[in-house]
């Protein structure tokens, strides 16, 4: 990088490099960011110290040769080790609130999210909403995104890793919510005691094809949390077929289950025939987030 540069040509300059690196949406991005640019903002400004989400106040600030050193530096560890933006940071933002992350946990990028600041699961919920499950924590973001959304409930946030609940406890204790929400190992609902009004659930779900062909930043994710075929089957849907069957007994009557499937569309319609869910329209597309009711799953 040579001559005086401002913030926003030190962005273009990244994202480049980033594009010549060979890192793209299908292999590269996908954990918080979707292109090059948003990227290279990230990378930029983290490094700097600057606003994440205020680039226009900072665009045409120029930058000094050691903070254009400072960044290449920082370029050349996410392009060589292939490792996540946000475990290089150890920082996700999700619904513009900041979470600690590192390898021990999936990077939070979960559409429930938008569900729950945006308001779509409130038609579901009244006064009677008081217990809230999210399933699968990994790191609280789900859990402490709900805190906020629906103050007068009390959260329980399970996993079966124990290095997630450690994870999830570092943003639990960050946001100030350890009377509320409660982190407990669980596989699956087995440890799971009462009924709960509302789950969140965002579980392995990925099926072995798409497993195989992971980019190099979603491997160095846990597998346990993105593999959906933990019994043996093929088509991701090994931990929802167990969910689905057990569910009922842990919901109220006029509870929901809030599951997120990603890609896997087509494998969970082929896998519950008789289902018919409500789907979500999300930022992903209509067919990333659906609901149950308690009724359907009896």
């Amino acid at each position: 990088m040579t001559g005086q540069k401002t913030v926003i040509e030190l962005i273009e300059h990244v994202a480049k490099q980033l594009i010549q690196a060979g890192l793209t949406l299908a292999n590269g991005f996908g954990q918080g960011t979707l292109n090059a640019f948003d990227e290279a903002a990230w990378l930029v400004l983290w490094r700097l110290d600057l606003p994440l989400h205020d680039l226009d106040s900072v665009a045409n600030q120029s930058v000094t040769h050691i903070d254009c050193a400072l960044v290449a530096t920082f370029l050349e560890a996410r392009i060589n080790s292939r490792k996540p933006l946000a475990y290089l940071t150890n920082e996700a933002w999700l619904q513009g609130v900041p979470f600690y992350v590192d390898e021990r946990v999936i990077i939070p990028r979960s559409f429930i999210a938008e569900l729950i600041v945006d308001e779509s699961i409130d038609p579901w919920l009244d006064e009677n909403t008081h217990r809230v499950l999210d399933l699968c924590t990994g790191n609280g973001s789900l859990a402490i995104l709900a805190a906020m959304a629906y103050p007068d409930v009390m959260i329980d946030a399970t996993d079966i890793s124990l290095d997630a609940l450690s994870v999830a406890r570092i943003n639990v204790d960050r946001h100030g919510m350890a009377g509320r929400i409660a982190l407990m190992a669980s596989d699956g609902l087995n440890a799971c005691t009462g009924l709960y009004d509302l789950i969140l659930c965002n579980p392995p779900y990925v099926n072995a094809h798409a497993m195989a062909a992971l980019p190099a930043e979603f491997k160095a994710e846990p597998a346990l949390a993105l593999d959906g075929n933990i019994s043996s089957g093929t088509d991701g849907m090994d931990f929802i077929r167990q969910l689905l069957l057990t569910a009922a007994a842990h919901m109220s009557e006029n509870a929901v289950l809030v599951l997120e499937i990603g890609n896997e569309r087509a494998n969970f319609e082929r896998a519950f025939t008789a289902l018919r869910p409500l789907w979500f329209e999300t930022s992903g597309g209509p067919d990333q987030v659906l609901l149950l009711t308690w009724q359907q799953l009896q």
